[in-house]
């Protein structure tokens, strides 16, 4: 027994160290990968606790005080919302804290980019915490979540068209016959794919036999969009570009594919209701991979997106996303503006929060067999819809404002 209680020790005090050891090694330069991992490590605690936290909620006196228990179900939501609660408070309240920080020489900067043993226990407590609110908090958060995925869905869209935009300029000022043909045949293959995809869409989600009228809707008025796209992109008096208008076509015939993915298994359109078993799982990690390679992105461009993150006079503005190389000055001048906005990209992490808890619970009105997968019901379907519709009409505004308002710099 001795031994025993003196090997846990031994082992407690190695783990504690190895934790110092990590935390300390986080430098400013990390600091945001640092934030994304945390994130991602929420999303692996909701997707545990989804599993196997229910028959221990359904004992917890202040959340079961119902007449009738709920099915599991319930219980299972319940937890991962709970989970994404602390998250978003978490992030939230770094997001507060930060708010009017320019420049290193602020004392708040080094809260940005240090502290980190604090900030991980902060964040356990407030999960913690989270299981002893009542359950009309936790209602009212999920209401509150769908509108706040819709917000970090538009700033995804957003930095999508900054994306797509940038890489078009970038390689159109080469001004070099390589990139030309490099343009050309990038287009060629994304409107290849598009039309293929959109083939295969046909194929898998209106089968014969059945009355399939509102999927052959979403098909093809994403085509239409595509179109579209095309036409104004290469208008004479419209300073377009093939290369962004192929590429934003592939992505809403992906959201369309993405949409109709998320129909109920049991629904006669939905072709791969027959491989629900199959598709459970994969669809549940590839939502979760999904989720967190998009929040890293938003949250690593927050450093170099001036159109949407960082402020005017930021020297990162339009630089690499991640440099590895650093200066003397870099590392001297103390005073100098910061890189990013730090409240926007906490808030980018907050609306991810409730983001990945919708993506958990099948936007919370998971039944039965849905409730084991990622995405699924019409609530997902008609978000990804709209998401598509989103990008269509903010792309096309990128093409069109600059003639209806040539006075603005857009």
């Amino acid at each position: 027994m001795w031994a025993a209680s003196c090997l846990a020790s031994c082992c407690a005090a190695c783990a504690c160290d190895a934790c110092r050891t990590v935390v300390s090694g986080i430098s400013r330069r990390s600091a945001r990968i640092a934030y994304c991992g945390l994130f991602a490590l929420s999303l692996i605690v909701s997707w545990i606790l989804r599993e196997v936290a229910a028959p221990l909620m359904e004992k917890l006196p202040w959340i079961n005080h119902f007449q009738h228990t709920p099915n599991r179900e319930w219980f299972e939501t319940d937890a991962v919302l709970r989970v994404s609660l602390g998250n978003f408070l978490f992030f939230t309240i770094l997001a507060v804290l930060m708010i009017g920080v320019k420049n290193q020489k602020d004392p708040r900067d080094s809260l940005q980019h240090g502290g980190w043993m604090m900030k991980i226990i902060c964040w356990c407590l407030l999960v913690i915490f989270m299981f002893f609110l009542p359950n009309e908090i936790i209602s009212f958060y999920e209401t509150t979540s769908k509108f706040g995925s819709g917000f970090f869905l538009l700033v995804q869209v957003v930095l999508l068209l900054d994306f797509v935009h940038g890489w078009n300029d970038k390689w159109v000022g080469y001004d070099e016959q390589f990139w030309y043909i490099a343009l050309l045949v990038v287009s060629l293959v994304s409107y290849v794919a598009t039309f293929v995809f959109s083939g295969l869409l046909f194929h898998w989600f209106t089968p014969s036999g059945h009355d399939c009228e509102l999927n052959t809707f979403f098909i093809v008025m994403t085509l239409i969009f595509a179109f579209v796209f095309a036409v104004v992109a290469l208008h004479p008096g419209v300073s377009g570009s093939i290369l962004p208008a192929s590429v934003i076509s592939l992505y809403c015939t992906y959201l369309c594919y993405s949409a109709m993915a998320s129909e109920p298994r049991d629904y006669e359109c939905n072709g791969l209701h027959k491989h629900s078993k199959a598709v459970s799982t994969g669809t549940l990690t590839l939502g979760l991979l999904t989720t967190v390679l998009s929040v890293v992105y938003s949250a690593v461009r927050a450093g170099s997106s001036s159109t949407v993150l960082s402020p005017p006079s930021s020297p990162r503005a339009g630089k690499p996303l991640l440099p590895l190389d650093r200066t003397d000055e870099e590392e001297t001048d103390k005073a100098k503006p910061v890189t990013y906005s730090y409240a926007f990209f906490h808030i980018i992490f907050s609306l991810a929060s409730m983001y990945s808890a919708m993506l958990l619970t099948g936007w919370s009105t998971s039944v039965g067999e849905s409730g084991k997968l990622v995405d699924v019901g019409w609530p997902s379907v008609w978000v990804r819809i709209f998401t598509g519709w989103a990008t269509a009409a903010l792309y096309i505004w990128s093409l069109v404002a600059p003639i209806m308002f040539p006075d603005r710099e857009f």
